[in-house]
């Protein structure tokens, strides 16, 4: 088990507006833009054996600008299908749904191609990607590198640890920055987490 980057893509306008961003395919703002291009000296420094990237054009364009040649596009890196809360910020579904979170109550059904999906699923998505993840370490040197989406990049950072996907909720993730996942006597740890360069 190799290091494992992910990278959360740059800034769009409505990740800046709190916006759930499931399957929208938004682009990134010019902030965005300049996000990812600061990570280039990170990326850089270390030996890239496999790149995958989400197949949305935020997720895609971010990997462009860091570098990144060679890309495997993968569906299961798509962000979490957030069905009829698509669009939709915490705030607005809070007003109707006071205790609802994310990580344990999932989202409300959308139309019939985004349903929307529970925690597990999505979970189900991470380890798909994290046996995809092995199988490049085992055929390539060098580290692998994920470039996705916030939710998604924390579910799968729990199952990497072997917690619950719900527990994706313990993992801030902003856009544009890079975060190691690595090993320590054998297990799986957080080698390094929202990570920029300095300004």
């Amino acid at each position: 088990m190799g290091d494992l980057f992910l990278v959360r893509h740059g800034e769009t306008e409505w990740s800046r507006s709190g916006r759930h961003t499931g399957w929208t395919d938004v682009p990134l703002t010019e902030r965005g833009r300049e996000e990812a291009r600061r990570l280039v000296p990170l990326i850089r420094s270390h030996r890239i054996g496999a790149a995958f990237v989400s197949p949305l054009q935020r997720a895609r364009e971010t990997a462009e600008l860091i570098g990144l040649h060679e890309l495997r596009v993968d569906v299961d890196l798509r962000e979490w299908d957030y069905g009829g809360y698509e669009g939709v910020t915490t705030v607005e579904i809070q007003r109707e749904r006071p205790d609802w979170f994310l990580f344990t109550d999932g989202v409300a059904p959308g139309p019939p191609d985004h349903p929307g999906e529970s925690p597990e699923q999505v979970g189900a998505r991470a380890d798909r990607v994290l046996a995809k993840v092995d199988a490049a370490h085992a055929n390539t040197e060098g580290c692998v590198v994920v470039v996705a989406h916030g939710h998604f990049l924390r579910v799968l950072t729990a199952r990497r640890l072997g917690l619950p996907a719900s527990a994706g909720a313990l993992f801030q993730l902003a856009t544009g920055t890079l975060c190691r996942l690595g090993t320590e006597h054998g297990r799986p740890v957080i080698a390094g987490w929202n990570v920029r360069p300095p300004s």
